[in-house]
């Protein structure tokens, strides 16, 4: 080798168990995928068409029709609407108390912290089914004026909704958000401390700056569970005028007959609001998930 000449490059050793975790990989993303896949796939083609060829035939033809169709006959701005007045300050309150909570219990001594955190984690590991039946008892038990029901009690309310949602997802947030706030040096709250800051500052003006990463993970994560949520706006809301969009397909649905094609382009048209807000917010996202994964 002349002098100046750079030293070939030593040829990357393939491992036998890298392959095989890329295979199983690639197979568990194309079983995720596969489902959405069929589901686009099915809305292209007229139901006539697949019921004579089957689902898995190659088209005659594509036409976005039954989008057009599904999109009146769901009647779903409707149902985007009570979706978005349901899951707006859901989010947004579940996040600015789980955030609160959490910088108490990550940042100021208060006694009981440990347990208060082991107790928040526990609540997650509770099945919801559990407590369909005192929670409905309880919703019909609590009055509420009329302005904000019409049923004048917590049941048949977007507040119920409202109130379930935060309840559900706020042990979980106040998890992660904790174990962050931990990673923030203490230094940093040491001087503000020092410069006469509160703990109103400490929490608004410095530690949840540095908290946007973890807590846009978190909202895109928040919106999508609260947004699929079927079971409570089932249990918890009996007029069908109020209920979430996921609800909306059961008005594609006929008493004796249901064209699933139809069915398919309303499940892809319900899909798409969690995709658009997983799209805007991904790199947040992915920053999220991998904070701290290079220390030491």
């Amino acid at each position: 080798m002349t002098a100046g000449t750079a030293p070939p490059r030593a040829r990357a050793r393939v491992r036998p168990l890298r392959v095989l975790l890329h295979a199983f990989l690639a197979l568990v993303a194309l079983g995720w995928l596969l489902p959405l896949a069929l589901a686009v796939y099915a809305s292209l083609r007229p139901y006539d068409e697949t019921a004579r060829l089957g689902y898995l035939s190659l088209p005659e033809h594509l036409t976005l029709d039954y989008y057009g169709e599904a999109w009146s006959q769901a009647e779903l701005p409707r149902y985007y609407l009570n979706t978005l007045i349901i899951v707006a300050p859901a989010l947004v309150v579940t996040l600015l108390l789980a955030s609160f909570t959490a910088f108490a219990i990550a940042r100021l001594r208060i006694p009981g912290r440990r347990a208060l955190l082991i107790v928040f984690t526990a609540g997650n590991l509770l099945p919801p089914q559990v407590l369909i039946t005192p929670l409905y008892t309880l919703y019909t038990l609590i009055p509420l004026p009329a302005w904000l029901s019409d049923s004048q009690s917590l049941y048949d309310s977007y507040l119920g909704l409202i109130l379930i949602h935060v309840a559900f997802q706020f042990g979980f947030c106040v998890f992660v958000l904790a174990n962050f706030m931990r990673t923030i040096p203490e230094e940093i709250t040491e001087a503000a401390l020092v410069d006469g800051a509160g703990v109103w500052k400490r929490y608004w003006r410095l530690t949840l700056p540095l908290c946007r990463p973890v807590l846009a993970a978190l909202a895109t994560l928040q919106f999508t569970w609260m947004y699929n949520d079927f079971l409570w706006a089932l249990v918890l809301m009996s007029s069908g005028d109020k209920l979430p969009v996921t609800s909306a397909l059961n008005n594609l649905r006929g008493q004796f007959f249901t064209d699933y094609n139809l069915l398919a382009a309303g499940a892809v048209l319900v899909a798409l609001p969690t995709l658009v807000v997983f799209q805007l917010l991904h790199k947040q996202f992915v920053a999220g998930l991998t904070l701290g994964a290079t220390k030491g």
